[in-house]
């Protein structure tokens, strides 16, 4: 099967759809807003261009073997209760027709640094509902089916996910495994989140967004074709802690996903809007965020960004990001910029990833009357 990332337009938020050679699919957070499903207003319908990408299942449920939320921000959640199946496969309706989630990708971190800081929303507090029930599951029968399935990426404080060693990941490890089989078109790297020193660091990183971060290995023909560099909505403590503790190579890319819809607060500790140019870069997080290979792309999914004091996105991040994928011959793009409501996607072979550019060589086709299909690295 093709190799192929899908990232779909959702101003400030994250979205991407990843297709392994396996033919396994792994969505990595949602943002489906209520707008899209009305035909009268202008929000992409990111809902029905994720369905139009995945299969039915026997019973001909449409379904995802995994679903990674990265962390329990309204931006990126939004519509897991209307567009997704939770609970037991066998209250699935066919009149409801929602996406099952074959394989959950959850961190309790997230979910406990989020209730310190704040209320969770309707959908967050859905997905750790199905979660808790998930583990529930596994805790009573010490199996899964499909539809069951959870795991759980980091280990929680005081030994709370001692007892669940086998669907436990830990920061640092790696695994090439989706819905309980192993696959070798793909190798993750769990990077964070990453459990606190002590309760000093604890507070430090709770107020940094801590999210799922993991350096994801494409593998085409049983070889590396892509890695792609993952964090949410991370700033700059994360990064800081993970350029501390991680290798040059563990922090790789091919294409990474600008943090934070390429906010300042991944790159600094001073406020963008109180300091502007002033501003100082954390030249840990920076390093952290800058291994880009030869060619490499980084992605900002956001809403077009301006210059001026509104951050996220931010002008001065861009500017940094531009100048890391400079001296690699590489590429920054805000996928607000591309013309169109269709997602922007990237294909992987043997060569590395390339960029998709249907849309936009068919609108400078209009001027030239000649087009590419895609560019890219390779």
């Amino acid at each position: 099967m093709p190799v192929k990332t899908t990232h779909f337009k959702v101003g400030n938020g994250d979205m991407t759809l990843i297709e392994f050679e396996s033919g396994k699919r792994l969505l990595v957070d949602i943002k489906i807003r209520s707008a899209a499903d009305d035909s009268d207003d202008e929000t992409p319908d990111v809902g029905a261009q994720l369905r139009e990408r995945l299969d039915r299942d026997a019973a001909k449920r449409k379904f995802v073997d995994a679903f990674l939320l990265t962390h329990p921000d309204q931006d990126h959640c939004s519509g897991l209760r209307n567009h997704f199946h939770l609970g037991s496969l066998k209250d699935w309706s066919e009149k409801d027709d929602k996406i099952v989630i074959r394989e959950m990708w959850s961190s309790p971190l997230i979910f406990r640094r989020a209730e310190k800081k704040s209320p969770l929303c309707d959908d967050a507090k859905a997905w750790i509902s199905e979660a808790r029930r998930r583990v529930k599951v596994f805790e009573t029968k010490g199996a899964f089916e499909d539809g069951d399935r959870i795991l759980i990426l980091g280990e929680d404080i005081d030994g709370k996910t001692d007892k669940l060693g086998a669907i436990v990941m830990k920061a640092g490890s790696r695994f090439s495994k989706i819905c309980g089989n192993a696959d070798t078109s793909f190798e993750s790297l769990l990077l964070g989140p990453m459990l606190a020193a002590d309760d000093e660091e604890d507070e430090k990183l709770s107020k940094n967004d801590s999210s799922v971060v993991m350096q994801l290995s494409l593998l085409v023909g049983s070889k590396v074709a892509a890695r792609y560099l993952l964090g949410g909505d991370a700033e700059v403590a994360i990064w800081e802690k993970v350029r501390d503790t991680y290798t040059d190579d563990d922090l790789k890319y091919d294409v990474l996903l600008a943090p934070h819809h390429c906010s300042w607060h991944s790159l600094s500790w001073d406020s963008w809007s109180e300091k502007g140019e002033k501003a100082e870069v954390s030249k840990k997080a920076r390093s952290a965020l800058a291994q880009a290979e030869a060619g490499a792309m980084i992605l900002s999914s956001s809403c077009e960004i301006e210059d001026d004091e509104i951050d996220p996105p931010c002008i001065r991040a861009e500017r940094e990001y531009k100048n890391i994928v400079k001296k690699v011959a590489g590429e920054f793009r805000c996928l607000a910029d591309d013309p169109g409501d269709e997602p922007f996607e990237i294909t992987v072979s043997q060569y590395g990833p390339k960029a998709g550019r249907k849309r936009a060589a068919a609108v400078a086709g209009l001027s030239t009357g000649v087009g590419t299909e895609a560019l890219g690295h390779g």
